[in-house]
């Protein structure tokens, strides 16, 4: 485990790419305790201007559209053209059995193997929100360690995919096609969130309805308002069991990233994205101070009880709560 005494050594080592220290770092920043968070603090601080120079993608993907061969596939392409990935999957938990929704991170076995890759888990426990927020922090980890690829994935479930695209440069939705009305099966907020959509198990027998839910995607994409004015989002088919069309992916998000460079627009993205992580840690943060104070806990509690009771309507329960802020805290 790092320590004060090794933190200046480990950033050295973590800068070579060393991946044992990349992993210590990386348990390092989770941790909720006290002593360590003041010590992560320094540790990313340290790093920051070592940051910034990696792509970032999103991937995201319902349980069923071949995400974890897809990645094996997408990674292993990267490395053969000299690149390092990291991957980092934003991991929602059962919230019945506290398992892994996912639980497929040993079905990348070659790319788990692979020296130039580096696979890290983050379990979110139920609250995705907080694991994508440390999620970020392992992303510049990563970049720090100089990993040229940086990929946070996520099943499509819950708010997830909007945490992920508020990270990344590059938002990727993988679907499948399947029988009816294809485009009922992927939410309006996603097609509007995704960059590019990509159709996978394009093989076999499927190979026609592929095509015909590509087709379909790509009219709606054209239909929809842009996420950017540079940037046409295109629907692109693959088959990552036979290795055919990962190529064109790659391809169109190089386009994509070389789009949005020239036009300045993806620096002034990672500026707001900056921003905007800084405020939601701000206000959990803010919220957690709250709830830490006794007089504001009992008192809530207190008006919990009532609305349960059917003694105030929720409404009446919140105005309340806020009265009481805004006299005890800041009259």
């Amino acid at each position: 485990m790092i320590s004060s005494a090794t933190l200046a050594d480990s950033i050295q080592r973590l800068r070579l790419g060393e991946r044992a220290t990349l992993a210590q770092a990386m348990t390092l920043v989770e941790s909720q305790h006290p002593r360590h968070q003041l010590l992560s603090t320094q540790l990313l601080d340290a790093i920051i201007p070592f940051t910034g120079n990696a792509l970032r993608l999103g991937i995201t993907g319902t349980p069923g559209a071949g995400k974890s061969t897809f990645l094996e596939a997408f990674g292993m392409l990267l490395i053969r053209k000299g690149l390092r990935v990291a991957v980092i999957a934003v991991d929602p938990s059962s919230p019945i059995s506290g398992g892994s929704i996912l639980g497929d991170k040993t079905r990348m076995t070659e790319l788990a193997r692979a020296d130039a890759a580096f696979i890290r888990p983050v379990p979110s426990s139920g609250h995705l929100g907080g694991a994508s927020q440390r999620a970020r922090e392992l992303m510049l980890l990563c970049e720090a360690a100089g990993f040229d690829v940086v990929i946070v994935e996520t099943v499509g479930v819950g708010q997830s995919e909007t945490e992920v695209a508020s990270m990344v440069d590059c938002f990727l939705s993988l679907q499948i096609a399947g029988g009816g009305d294809d485009l009922q099966g992927i939410k309006k907020g996603i097609m509007e969130m995704a960059d590019l959509i990509i159709i996978n198990k394009d093989d076999g027998d499927n190979r026609a309805n592929v095509a015909i839910t590509r087709h379909m995607y790509d009219s709606a994409l054209h239909i929809l308002r842009r996420k950017y004015d540079e940037w046409q989002p295109q629907a692109l088919a693959c088959s990552a069991l036979e290795k055919r069309g990962i190529e064109e992916i790659w391809q169109a998000i190089i386009d994509f990233k070389t789009c949005l460079t020239a036009s300045g627009r993806l620096e002034k993205v990672r500026q707001q994205q900056a921003v905007d992580w800084l405020q939601k840690q701000a206000e959990e943060e803010a919220l957690h101070l709250l709830f830490a104070c006794s007089d504001f806990d009992r008192y809530f509690q207190q008006t919990l009880r009532s609305v349960r009771n059917h003694d105030l309507s929720p409404r009446t329960g919140l105005r309340h709560i806020r009265e009481f802020i805004q006299h005890h805290y800041f009259d």
